[in-house]
């Protein structure tokens, strides 16, 4: 069995232009978004490891906010999760898997969380 290393970025707010209803393809909305980041790893890590042999949880946090592209409308929000995936396999060869949940808070009522979870692998 291969180690390997998860790192995570959850609840993260941003707008995004996304939806198929009128009232949706004009302002972006707000989505709320959360990123589990599943990385090759070395055997051990020491006091003094370096921050080259993880990842940047910022790297994370720029590819589901400011890396979307700003003026692009995502009719799907199944677009945004595939467009940051795309977007953390680029950055990082030692990315593996990706999972992407986001949340549409616009047609939220009360406590529900409406939305989707993609996982991408890298291939």
């Amino acid at each position: 069995m291969q180690d390997s290393l998860t790192l995570q970025v959850h609840d993260l707010e941003v707008m995004v232009l996304t939806g198929i209803y009128s009232e949706e393809t004009h302002l972006p909305q707000p989505l709320r978004i959360s990123l589990d980041v599943e990385l090759d790893c070395p055997a051990r890590f020491t006091p003094d490891t370096p921050l080259d042999a993880s990842k940047s949880y910022m790297d994370l946090r720029h590819a589901a906010t400011d890396g979307l592209p700003q003026g692009v409308h995502f009719t799907l929000i199944e677009g945004v999760a595939d467009y940051i995936a795309e977007t953390l396999f680029l950055q990082d060869p030692r990315i593996r898997r990706v999972q992407i949940r986001i949340v549409k808070l616009a047609i939220a009522e009360g406590l529900e969380s409406i939305g989707v979870t993609l996982i991408r692998h890298r291939r």
